[in-house]
């Protein structure tokens, strides 16, 4: 096998830049999707259902699209740049028509299309880290990519309220979502597809060493559902052990992600979604009240946004720090990703004895330092384990390890908080807690990979 060259900051950088954009994805997605559902008119007990349309998706398309950005080769766009390409436009008119959607059905399928279209870009960005840096960079270069993750989480989760800072209305009347969420993910449309852009017109991908091998076995190839069941039965010890704590990791998340808005804004913000049902609209003091309590409901909504904004501000400051370090010396991965993952069930934990909101600043910067290894570091752990030549299909069944607890999630967490803890749901983000901290301890099932020299520092 040819020896990869060690690569720059800026040629790394721009390598990973279309994250931005799919972080952009997932942060409007992921902050205010439940408060466009409660907007059209769902119950908090209902929201993580809702979102199981998120995980299926995941699971059906990130082993698939691996398989076969594995077996693609074009002469220009390469192996792994066409599919950053179509997911980035698909996801874009996602984007772009999610807010405007009438009805709760219609948003639902429209999170589905949105998802699906964000991991066929997804999926081929974590192994072209793989594909084009040398065991030594991987760390650095899951890292840096973390570092642009953060970035766009913390910028997309500010944007609807830095909207209507700018005195663009964030509310609207029963079943509307609010202008200043319409333009924020129709900004969120447009980052997208730039940046995937930058990263398709500044990166070349290296061709398989043995091109007429590469042609020659992709037209013998078998049926691709046998060769994934195949790959998932034979896949290495290191990523079953690994997606223990993935799972654990990503159930943690998904709890966040589904369940934050109405878990803060009743919990914190004591600010709690109105349902217009119980509101005769024909009586202008019941009218009244129903336009007073949706704007305390949204103008908190908007603050939760923001704050869950630090979890991305604080794990870009933890990549940033990381890959300062990683440029340099060799990082322990499995200690650095036990760490955070106690600082992250920490900072959930907290959540619960809140009743100021500015201290959620501190619990979603601790629970950004989870973000930032959560998203870095079962990667790097991996990698080295894995046959470069399918560099691709494993990452996309490691990413199964994704989507399976989030799919446990949607299906479980809402009948949970609605039996066991009197359907009051900032129990979902104690939850979180717990999952995470589980999931620390659980890494002592991994090995730490060994790597043979530290990383040069990264000219820029």
């Amino acid at each position: 096998m040819t020896a990869k060259p060690t690569l720059s900051f800026w040629q790394i950088w721009n390598m990973s830049f279309g994250f931005l954009g799919i972080q952009f994805g997932f942060a409007l997605q992921g902050g205010f999707m439940s408060r466009i559902f409660q907007t059209l008119g769902a119950d908090k007990d209902q929201l993580p259902l809702l979102w199981i349309a998120a995980p299926l998706t995941g699971l059906l398309v990130q082993p698939i699209i691996g398989y076969f950005s594995d077996r693609t080769w074009h002469p220009w766009l390469g192996r792994r740049r066409p599919y950053f390409l179509v997911g980035a436009v698909l996801s874009s008119i996602a984007l772009l028509a999610m807010p405007h959607s009438p009805a709760l059905w219609m948003a639902a399928g429209l999170l589905w299309v949105l998802d699906a279209s964000i991991n066929i870009s997804m999926e081929p960005f974590r192994a072209l880290v793989a594909d084009k840096l040398p065991e030594r960079q991987r760390s650095y270069g899951f890292v840096l990519q973390t570092l642009i993750i953060g970035i766009g989480t913390w910028v997309a989760s500010n944007l609807p309220w830095f909207i209507a800072q700018l005195g663009v209305p964030n509310e609207a009347g029963p079943g509307v979502v609010p202008p200043s969420v319409k333009i924020a993910f129709a900004i969120g449309a447009f980052v997208f597809l730039a940046s995937i852009l930058v990263t398709v017109f500044t990166t070349r991908e290296y061709p398989p060493d043995d091109m007429e091998a590469f042609l020659r076995q992709r037209r013998t190839q078998g049926n691709f559902l046998a060769e994934i069941f195949r790959h998932v039965r034979t896949m290495p010890s290191q990523m079953r052990s690994l997606g223990v704590v993935q799972f654990f990791s990503w159930l943690a998340f998904f709890a966040m992600w589904s369940m934050a808005t109405p878990a803060l804004t009743e919990h914190v913000f004591d600010a709690p979604a109105p349902d217009p049902a119980r509101f005769d609209m024909a009586d202008p003091i019941a009218a009244a009240a129903f336009t007073q309590a949706n704007g305390a409901f949204q103008n908190a909504a908007d603050l939760v946004g923001s704050y869950m904004g630090y979890y991305g501000l604080s794990s870009m400051v933890v990549a940033l720090l990381l890959s300062f370090y990683a440029a340099r010396r060799p990082l322990n991965r499995r200690a650095v990703h036990f760490s955070a993952l106690l600082l992250g069930g920490a900072g959930f934990l907290s959540m619960w004895f809140i009743d100021q909101p500015v201290w959620l600043i501190v619990s979603f910067a601790l629970v950004g330092v989870a973000w930032a290894s959560i998203l870095s570091m079962p990667y790097a752990l991996l990698s080295s384990h894995v046959d470069p030549e399918r560099m691709g299909i494993y990452m996309g069944i490691f990413n199964m390890f994704i989507v399976i607890p989030q799919i446990v999630a949607a299906t479980l967490l809402g009948p949970v908080i609605r039996h066991l803890f009197d359907n009051e749901p900032i129990y979902a983000l104690v939850i979180s807690g717990a999952s995470l901290i589980a999931g620390a301890f659980f890494l002592h099932r991994v090995h730490e990979p060994a790597v043979d020299t530290p990383l040069p520092a990264a000219s820029h």
